[in-house]
Formats: C-alpha cells, sequence, structure tokens
C-alpha cells in the first residue's frame, strides 16, 4: 500500500461529450479556475487540455495554454502544471484504403508539433511546465475507423525534447505493450529518473479496468519509478482505491468522470475531495504539491 498519496486532477479532455456537464470548463479562465479550485482541495498536479472558447472543441493553440498556465501561477496557489502532448494522433481510416485515407476527424502530425506548447512556453520561460504528457503506443480508439498512432521513434523523439527541455514525461500508458516500450526507452536513456508512469484504464480498447490486468502491469513495472492508475466513469473512486492499495497514487476530473454520484454531475474540486476523503479514510495521507515535486525530483 502507497502511505503517501499524490492526486492529479485531469481537468478537461478532449472529448466534446465532457461540455454536456455544466461543470465542464471550455475557456482558458474556467480552466484555470477550475484547476486552482482543484489544488486548494488537494490536487497536487493538474493535468491541463485546452478547448477552443468559441466552439468547445479541443485545440493545441499555445496561447491558451500560455493563458491557463498565467492565470494558474498568478493565483500564488503551489501546484504542479501537466500539460498534455497527446493532441495530434488521431488518424481516420476510409473504406478504400489509402483511395479515402486520411478520412474525416484526422489530426495527425509530427510528434515535434504535438509538443509545439510545450516548447514555445519553455522558450518563452514564465509559464513552462513541469510536466508534459507522452503517450506511450498506438491504440484503436473506440469503435469505428479511429486509431491514434504514437510510432516507437515518435515516443523515442518526444521524450528526448522534453528531457532536452528540463520537462518531466508522464508516460501514458494504455495497454501492456507500451510499459514494455516504456522500459525500453529507459533503457535507452531516455527517460530521467524517476520515471513518472500513468496508467491508463478502461479506454476501449486498450487494457481494461480490471484488478488483473492492473495487478500485471504493476508487477512489471521498472524499478524506482512513480506511478498513478486511473478508471473511467463510475470505476474512477474504486480506482483510487485500487491504486493505492497496490503502492500507485490517484488521479480523478472531469477528463475520466462527469459525476459525483449516480446522475449527479461532479466539480473537479469536489472529485478531488471525494478522493482524499477515501485516501485519507484508508490511513494514507495526501502529499503537497512541493512534497511532489521532491518524490518526482523536479528541482
Amino acid at each position: 500500500m502507497n502511505s503517501d498519496v499524490i492526486i492529479t486532477c485531469a481537468i478537461t479532455g478532449d472529448d466534446t461529450k465532457l461540455t454536456k456537464s455544466p461543470h465542464c470548463p471550455i475557456t482558458p479562465e474556467q480552466i484555470a479556475a477550475a484547476a486552482i479550485d482543484a489544488a486548494r482541495a488537494g490536487a497536487a498536479i493538474v493535468h491541463i487540455h485546452v478547448r477552443d472558447p468559441e466552439t468547445g472543441e479541443f485545440s493545441m493553440a499555445t496561447r491558451h495554454y500560455r493563458e491557463v498556465v498565467k492565470r494558474i501561477r498568478e493565483s500564488q496557489v503551489d501546484v504542479l502544471v501537466n500539460l498534455t502532448c497527446g493532441m495530434g494522433g488521431y488518424i481516420c481510416v476510409g473504406q478504400r484504403g489509402l483511395e479515402d485515407t486520411p478520412a474525416a476527424g484526422t489530426d495527425f502530425v509530427s510528434q515535434e508539433e504535438r509538443m509545439r506548447h510545450v516548447i514555445e512556453l519553455c522558450r518563452e520561460g514564465p509559464y513552462r511546465p513541469e510536466i508534459a504528457t507522452l503517450d506511450c503506443g498506438t491504440l484503436n480508439f473506440g469503435d469505428g475507423n479511429r486509431a491514434y498512432v504514437s510510432t516507437p521513434d515518435y515516443q523515442r523523439q518526444g521524450a528526448g525534447i522534453l528531457r532536452d527541455l528540463g520537462v518531466k514525461v508522464e508516460l501514458e500508458v494504455f495497454d501492456t505493450g507500451n510499459l514494455s516500450f516504456v522500459k525500453q526507452m529507459i533503457k535507452e536513456g531516455l527517460i530521467p529518473a524517476p520515471a513518472m508512469i500513468q496508467l491508463c484504464t478502461g479506454i476501449p480498447y486498450g487494457v481494461p479496468a480490471d484488478v488483473g490486468h492492473l495487478l500485471a502491469m504493476v508487477n512489471t513495472l521498472p524499478p524506482q519509478c512513480v506511478w498513478t492508475s486511473f478508471a473511467l466513469s463510475r470505476m474512477q473512486m474504486p480506482w483510487v482505491a485500487q491504486s493505492i492499495l497496490l503502492g500507485g497514487n490517484v488521479r480523478v476530473g472531469l477528463e475520466d468522470n462527469l459525476y459525483l454520484s449516480r446522475g449527479v454531475y461532479a466539480s473537479n474540486a469536489q472529485l478531488v475531495e471525494k478522493a482524499r476523503t477515501i485516501i485519507e479514510a484508508m490511513g494514507a495521507r495526501v502529499l503537497s504539491a512541493a512534497q511532489a515535486r521532491e518524490r518526482l525530483q523536479l528541482h
């Protein structure tokens, strides 16, 4: 069991279905405010996607990330900022092979373009993030003809970019084979210690959200890593307890689950508060941002 727990709050993802929640933040101001509230509730890390303020669709625009981070920093609330680099990896294929591929919905770009906002914020200086994500494998993303593509060489390039920028990489693992390549990147010296690993369960069609699959991945984690796991929807809170029991940290937030209870929409802060209640009821303590910074060796 993990007695010293880092809470990550994933504020808003890229899925437009989230916008049906009245608490889903869309504008940079709303996203920053939700992140600040989550930090005050006990989240040491906030995981950030941004959206187009006019349409609510996902965005990759540096200006929106800049505004979110600026507002968080100016609030004087101590929280680690973790920016997604997952956008720009979707390929939608047609029914006739290359004749109608890429199909509508494709946003596929180079690994460097997926990380453009992080690169630009780090070059500018004041609003650089502490952490950024790297999706560690290719995945059939739900039913239909959409896949997320992250090849070994794209992952190597992404890990190298973040290492050179001095930004901690969060390695997002969606299936068991992803974890094998994480170990390969560690072996190649691309991932500074301690490796920060997020085990993402319940995403169709990645690793299922069940104890057997999670335990199998935990048993094959690289040594001395700092790991977290999460599950979607109604499994979010049971996964708080499950992750802690197996020695991990926890992630909650509207990116993964909209509800506080059946039919009751949650805010990000409420989900953090509920996770904190579970953690403390289990006899563990919630780490502050400063303590998480030490655990992750962010200096």
